[in-house]
């Protein structure tokens, strides 16, 4: 497909988003199986332009004064991939599969329009509901952190350490440039370009091995803060697909036992491959079965509960951008009230003197610093470890850099891609003293 090609079909694929609100995977894979003439790197290509253009959907409508799917994708032409007038109006061509030429209002708004004047979500691309909520936890720093959790994510992969070391690792991915990652120690980060195909990584022989597995690296550095040790009985609260299960299994060397559940057992389901590549052998999946409560048997004889709690997942918008534009007020509200549920069902699940790492993928002050204080105020029985202590046990010499760059509260870190180069997410430890 010719460069005008690919933009056109990106601008058909944002119009059936648009139009039917779906996801963005959804409506890609779709035009895909419609037109399979595009190769793989043609449909690398129009994937590339949809994602961007929904990372950059409310300031590429406002640089061009309207806010249709051709609009936005010219848009995002200039906003987030840098081209002149003159390199889109070649893109706009005409010709036989380009999208048509420039009018004069779209040239116009691409040469005179700016953001320096524009709301703050308009320059950090999020929604308006959110702004009082990016306020309050950013200020007037709200705009620059929306911005960057719209920039395009890194490939971030954890070195599995039941298996083979960093360094062994990345000579095993050489040919892909894997690169050590700023702040976790097992850590590997693949940059991408814009347009890059991602690389098969399901293929490679280290991946296959169980070596490597994929894991933003503020993911990685949440489980790291749980500081889980060897020996240690463990729940997974909200073990998902299993990236923190597989994380906590390496961190205690297979020593003690990890008890893997979810309210959906309908994520559980990749889990089980995933522990056998893995080398996993402390893991016990606890599939919910209707009303009953598969973890009655070990109520106060646990040392740390995990909970990766459902959340709004703004902190992920790098890599869902869809999603930011999908998420209502109605979903905090839900959210909120399930990480409550699973706060309160923790506290039954430790042991005197056992912790509890809360994490979410989100940076509202709902889901994060409120849900402490208000699990301490019901409890009673649990105190914050201090956010400081946290960092210093998983990152020693690096701990005071990331304490710098972290935002720190009283209870908890959050880590923005602003701020640490990773995922939004949020980490707080409490420990039982009562």
């Amino acid at each position: 497909m010719t460069p005008g090609g690919r933009l056109s079909a990106a601008i058909e694929v944002v119009a059936d988003i648009e139009a039917r609100r779906r996801p963005a995977g959804d409506a890609i894979k779709d035009w895909g199986l419609a037109h399979r003439f595009a190769g793989s790197s043609d449909r690398a290509a129009i994937a590339g332009l949809v994602y961007d253009t929904l990372r950059r959907k409310a300031s590429s409508a406002w640089l061009m004064d309207e806010g249709s799917p051709r609009g936005c994708v010219i848009g995002m032409l200039q906003r987030e991939r840098g081209l002149g007038v003159g390199e889109i109006e070649a893109l706009c061509s005409g010709d036989r599969f380009a999208p048509p030429p420039l009018t004069p209002s779209e040239r116009t708004a691409l040469t005179a329009n700016a953001l320096e004047n524009a709301p703050a979500p308009v320059r950090g691309d999020y929604p308006d509901w959110l702004d009082p909520h990016f306020a309050r936890v950013f200020g007037e720093d709200r705009a620059a952190e929306g911005e960057a959790l719209a920039s395009r994510a890194p490939l971030d992969l954890r070195v599995n350490t039941l298996k083979a070391e960093r360094e062994e690792a990345i000579a095993k991915l050489s040919h892909l440039e894997a690169a050590p990652t700023r702040w976790s120690p097992i850590g590997l980060r693949i940059r991408l370009a814009a347009d890059a195909k991602s690389p098969a990584l399901h293929a490679e022989p280290a991946f296959r091995k169980g070596m490597i597995e994929i894991q933003d690296e503020g993911s990685q550095l949440a489980a790291l803060f749980s500081n889980a040790k060897p020996g240690e009985r463990v729940v997974d609260l909200a073990a998902g697909a299993g990236g923190k299960t597989l994380a906590l299994a390496a961190m205690t060397e297979n020593r003690g036992q990890i008890y893997a559940t979810d309210i959906d057992k309908r994520q559980l389901a990749p889990i089980h491959e995933r522990i056998l590549r893995a080398g996993a052998r402390n893991i016990q999946v606890r599939t919910p079965r209707g009303a009953e409560d598969v973890l009655a048997d070990v109520n106060a004889r646990i040392d740390l509960v995990l909970i990766d709690a459902p959340c709004t997942g703004t902190g992920a918008w790098r890599r869902n951008p869809d999603a930011k534009w999908r998420v209502r007020p109605g979903a905090l509200a839900e959210r909120v009230k399930q990480q409550g549920e699973l706060l309160d069902r923790a506290a039954a699940l430790v042991k005197a003197g056992g912790r509890i790492a809360y994490i979410t993928c989100s940076v509202l002050a709902e889901e994060n610093g409120d849900q402490i204080r208000g699990f301490l105020s019901r409890s009673g029985q649990f105190a914050v470890v201090p956010p400081r202590e946290v960092a210093t046990a998983a990152l020693s010499e690096r701990a005071a850099l990331f304490r710098h760059a972290a935002l720190v509260s009283d209870e908890g870190l959050l880590l923005t891609p602003r701020r640490t180069d990773t995922d939004g997410f949020y980490i707080a430890i409490m420990r039982r003293v009562a």
